[in-house]
């Protein structure tokens, strides 16, 4: 299979690659900078310049492309979302899935598939007594209206004859980089705790999982929809910190203030002090198995190298 991916160099889209090349599939990586990615890509992955608001640029490609996986995305943490941050976060999402199908509306062969992430940022904001799964209506908030929009442009290659399957992403943990590495500093001075009052949901995923369901959904013929790529024993912000605390011998003790992450973060804090309870309904009808459906074992093959 030849599968074309955006987001290949990505903490997802890192893994991803690897996957397909273990089990002999070819890959093509969407990017803006073709230099620079060729140097972070494994060795036999091609590079192929696009901009997202430019379908012509991509069009040959796709023609000779078996699959495609959107993952590209602008990091949504990590800074205060001015105007210009909000809209490259929803550019990179939604403008990028209105490229990819309109170039493949272009090409003179389609894909059979198109692969797209989504995440459970589409629920919004939940109480700790509302469990949601595919079925459940958006939420609301920036994020929420950023994932609704982007699956809906990439619903769009339905009516070009593709199967279009839509990850809702949770929180991934991997060994390196992303939540998990955030949180584990603090936890290593002795300074872990949860978040606000910690009864917020905390959907994770192990990284492994992630792209086990993405490979899932590329290789599934009768796999299309919504798929919650989140793990199905989900768990609350206040528990995720007392597990991840056990398994690096750590108190969990020290809570950060909702207050003091809004005072220095701004409208992104809502990220941490909010969360949803998320169970992958849908993924697990559709076959998949998880390989860390607990997140006490999740944590354990996650730190074992420490």
């Amino acid at each position: 299979m030849r599968v074309a991916i955006t987001g290949a160099t990505g903490l997802v889209g890192r893994h991803l690659v690897d996957r397909l090349l273990e089990r002999g599939d070819e890959v093509v990586a969407f990017t803006r900078n073709v230099a620079r990615t060729e140097k972070r890509l494994p060795e036999g992955v091609a590079a192929a310049r696009w901009e997202t608001t430019s379908p012509n640029m991509i069009v040959e490609v796709l023609a000779e492309t078996d699959a495609v996986v959107h993952l590209a995305g602008e990091p949504v943490l990590g800074r205060r979302w001015s105007q210009k941050v909000k809209d490259a976060i929803r550019s990179s999402r939604v403008e990028g899935a209105r490229t990819l199908v309109g170039a493949m509306g272009m090409a003179s062969a389609r894909p059979k598939v198109l692969v797209s992430a989504s995440a459970t940022g589409f629920y919004g904001p939940r109480g700790p007594d509302d469990v949601v799964d595919e079925e459940a209506i958006p939420g609301y908030g920036f994020l929420s209206h950023v994932s609704r929009d982007w699956e809906t442009q990439a619903k769009k290659a339905e009516a070009l004859g593709i199967r279009v399957a839509i990850a809702r992403i949770g929180i991934v943990l991997t060994r390196k980089g992303g939540a998990l590495a955030r949180m584990r500093l603090p936890f290593r001075l002795f300074l872990g705790g949860r978040i606000g009052n910690g009864r917020q949901g905390f959907p994770w995923i192990h990284v492994d999982d992630l792209t086990g369901i993405l490979l899932h959904a590329l290789d599934g013929p009768e796999v299309r929809g919504t798929l919650n790529a989140c793990a199905p024993s989900p768990v609350s912000n206040r528990d995720f910190c007392r597990t991840l605390g056990k398994a690096m011998r750590r108190p969990s003790w020290l809570p950060v203030p909702g207050t003091m992450l809004r005072l220095f973060m701004g409208e992104v804090a809502g990220l941490l002090t909010t969360g949803q309870y998320v169970v992958p309904k849908r993924t697990l009808e559709s076959g998949y198995e998880f390989a860390h459906p607990e997140l006490e074992g999740a944590l354990a093959d996650l730190l074992r190298k420490d």
